[in-house]
């Protein structure tokens, strides 16, 4: 027998180690395809670990959400809670200060207990995101409490508790996105081998974003984007973003020329109010709003068949028309659901809430919300 060439060999192991990572990938795609099927109603749980102007106390979190909201969540018919997180505070719990992540534990905790998956989410502001967008040390830094964070939560049913890279990076180049996911995704399923990666695209994680992504080699990720277009209808008198948003109200939803024409005398500069104008001449009505949600869809097809959510949609309450507010929310998700795709409404108590809350006092439900996103509660 003539001796085996040695390079023969070499593309022999070549072919098993990729045959090996294609049989890995598919079976990871097949556990996050099913696991995706824990994410189809849900709800955020907003500005309570995060997005509170640093004040994390006790006195604070255990108000402003209790238990008893966790239960009403699931009584409502949600199957999973995004559960927004600073990175600052989660930080300085791991290095022994405070007691910020044995309160979460308990939140984690108290949502399996009521059936409900988690969404663990690291939800950064500032400066730390603009760290971790612009320098090395911030990645790394980020890339290193992933690292910790999935650790901690690898002994959790994998079932239900998913981990969420980043809420809207805000990285406007997505190559450097790319690279920061993916070293963010290898640190988690080092520490968590058999947890799903919610993975997102680049900037404010919009379909457009998403589009520009090539998926991560681990096959174990479910895709994520954020719906809230047009955002002239769902920000309507936003104190944040462009200035203009916040002289509108009761814009209608779908909007005709003649529903228009008295909203847009609020707005004075000729420019600004052409750029409202637009809002009705773009035609965003359901089938508008279906087919934007259809190239998400695409593209998840396009690359294999990818599990994909919507893990941030809704609009703002304070200043639009109840009925039109209704009518977005039900053509937003039932277009999600045409597609096959699992949603998360933005929020649960905040500016664009299913319920009126007090701290520490009984929620009062919108069953309008309920309703519209065709819940029946249980």
């Amino acid at each position: 027998m003539l001796p085996r060439s040695p390079r023969l060999s070499a593309a022999l192991i070549f072919v098993f180690a990729i045959s090996a990572f294609a049989q890995d990938r598919a079976s990871g795609l097949q556990t996050a395809m099913a696991r995706a099927r824990h994410l189809r109603h849900g709800i955020n749980a907003s500005e309570w670990f995060a997005q509170s102007a640093n004040n994390y106390s006790a006195a604070r979190t255990n108000a402003y959400i209790d238990d008893a909201d966790i239960a009403l969540m699931a009584k409502l018919g949600f199957d999973n809670v995004r559960l927004s997180i600073d990175p600052v505070p989660l930080e300085q719990s791991f290095f022994g200060q405070g007691d910020f992540l044995a309160r979460l534990d308990h939140v984690v905790d108290t949502m399996i207990a009521n059936g409900l998956a988690v969404q663990v989410d690291i939800h950064p502001e500032e400066p730390y995101k603009q760290q971790v967008k612009t320098t090395s040390q911030g990645a790394e830094r980020f890339t290193m409490l992933w690292r910790k964070l999935a650790a901690h939560y690898a002994n959790r049913n994998p079932d239900l508790v998913f981990f969420e890279i980043m809420n809207e990076p805000e990285v406007s180049d997505p190559y450097r996105w790319a690279g920061i996911q993916a070293a963010a995704a290898a640190a988690i399923r080092e520490s968590a081998p058999n947890n799903t990666i919610i993975a997102t695209g680049p900037n404010y994680s919009d379909i457009t974003d998403l589009l520009t992504q090539h998926p991560l080699p681990d096959g174990n990720v479910i895709y994520n984007f954020h719906y809230y277009d047009p955002h002239t209808f769902t920000h309507q008198g936003a104190g944040w973003g462009t200035p203009w948003w916040i002289y509108t109200h009761n814009i209608p939803y779908p909007a005709t020329e003649s529903s228009m024409a008295a909203i847009l005398p609020q707005v004075a500069d000729a420019h600004d109010r052409f750029e409202l104008e637009h809002y009705w001449l773009d035609h965003w009505d359901a089938h508008r709003i279906r087919t934007e949600i259809d190239a998400a869809k695409a593209w998840a097809k396009d690359n294999g068949g990818l599990p994909l959510i919507c893990n941030e949609f809704g609009a703002y309450r304070e200043h639009s028309d109840p009925e039109s507010r209704m009518n977005w929310i039900r053509d937003v998700r039932t277009s999600f659901e045409a597609d096959g795709i699992g949603w998360t409404m933005w929020d649960y108590r905040g500016s664009f809430g299913v319920v009126y809350k007090q701290s520490g006092q009984p929620a009062r439900v919108d069953d309008k919300v309920v309703e519209a996103l065709g819940l029946k509660g249980k």
